[in-house]
């Protein structure tokens, strides 16, 4: 995520300005009191901003910002043959870029907000500029644009209207594993060692995942044979893992691990294309293959690539760079009745290697409902 200038570019960025709020309890030791007074006044300057006290001209105060509106909708025939409110939806403006782009832009500057459960939003305190207009909604898969550029001036109110969105699909939905998300936090966070655990995430189950060395628990939970889930047994919240990471042989030696999703099909069309829609939640310089009913193809049908650098496994994060696919599986590599999935991370160089899980779904051929 580097910024990169062409020679001789100017370039300015404010950052800031920054809060320092300290505070105190006459009753000495309770710590739990301080905090909920810290949060409180947390809120109570996150909506002052932005601040009309400074004085720098490159910190604009709210009349010289402008504001952008509209309502998002999504369009899935095969869930609904009306389109559906993007309920929730986080829309933001960023700099100019592929569908996508914002989420290692850093040259610029963003503006996001949430839509209400409607796909309605609003956009404040922008600063003057043009942008790209970008979302993505929990529950659906990939990246929407708004394909016109919206300039933005001092003062302004720029009412877009009803935007749709028509979110990758290609067939109906024979199977799904997760929760579309951008977030791995759905799947099985296991327990810490006792020997590395945090007492501050104890009670907060949300943020579980922020305890030390949890990937090392999948060689333990896994010592010789990898994750195998079936579709319809199996559930994905206590099933698997989240993250999948290489095991560790000792002396620092590693080797690549191969997930297998079994599933069953009662018909096949060998002549027609399926789709696995796959979605990564982080991935840290891994590799991700793909085959179906083979393991030992010479060479998969699909492969990411080197990809990823966020290194949020070892970092005790849930999520890093979002990566996705749509992955078209002929006919031919499936088979009536048991089929296997095989995911191979195949890059082991060293202990953090690995990617997180976003969401998987196998959808049957166009018009195959």
């Amino acid at each position: 995520m580097e910024t990169y200038f062409a020679d001789g570019e100017p370039w300015k960025k404010v950052f800031g300005p920054f809060l320092v709020y300290l505070n105190s309890d006459p009753h000495q030791g309770n710590y739990s009191a301080l905090w909920e007074d810290a949060k409180r006044q947390m809120l109570i300057d996150a909506e002052s901003w932005p601040y009309n006290f400074t004085q720098s001209e490159d910190f604009p105060p709210s009349s010289q910002r402008g504001t952008v509106t509209g309502q998002l909708l999504i369009r899935d025939r095969y869930i609904s043959k009306k389109d559906l409110w993007a309920d929730s939806a986080y829309v933001g403006l960023a700099a100019p870029g592929e569908a996508g782009s914002w989420q290692t832009e850093t040259k610029g500057y963003q503006f996001w907000a949430r839509a209400d459960t409607s796909g309605s939003f609003t956009i404040t305190n922008v600063r003057a500029g043009a942008y790209n207009l970008y979302a993505w909604v929990p529950g659906t898969v990939g990246d929407y644009k708004y394909e016109t550029t919206v300039t933005v001036t001092p003062g302004s109110l720029i009412k877009l209207g009803s935007l749709v969105y028509e979110s990758p699909r290609s067939g109906p939905t024979l199977w799904e594993i997760g929760y579309p998300d951008r977030t791995a936090a759905e799947f099985h966070v296991p327990n810490p060692s006792p020997l590395l655990l945090n007492k501050l995430y104890v009670n907060l189950k949300p943020d579980w995942f922020r305890q030390y060395g949890l990937w090392e628990r999948y060689g333990e939970l896994y010592p010789e044979d990898d994750l195998v889930f079936t579709v319809g047994t199996s559930k994905y919240q206590k099933d698997w893992f989240f993250a999948h990471v290489t095991r560790n042989k000792g002396n620092s030696t590693f080797e690549p691990t191969t997930w297998q999703v079994k599933f069953e099909l009662r018909d096949v069309s060998p002549k027609e294309t399926y789709t696995l829609q796959l979605a990564l939640a982080s991935a840290t310089f891994s590799e991700i293959q793909v085959r179906f009913n083979d393991p030992k193809m010479g060479k998969p049908l699909f492969t990411t690539m080197l990809i990823g650098s966020d290194n949020a496994i070892a970092r005790h994060g849930i999520h890093g760079v979002h990566h996705f696919y749509s992955i078209q599986v002929p006919g031919s590599y499936l088979q009536k009745g048991s089929n296997t999935l095989y995911l191979t991370q195949a890059r082991a160089r060293g202990l953090f290697e690995g990617v997180m899980y976003d969401y998987l779904r196998l959808e049957g051929p166009p018009n195959s409902l």
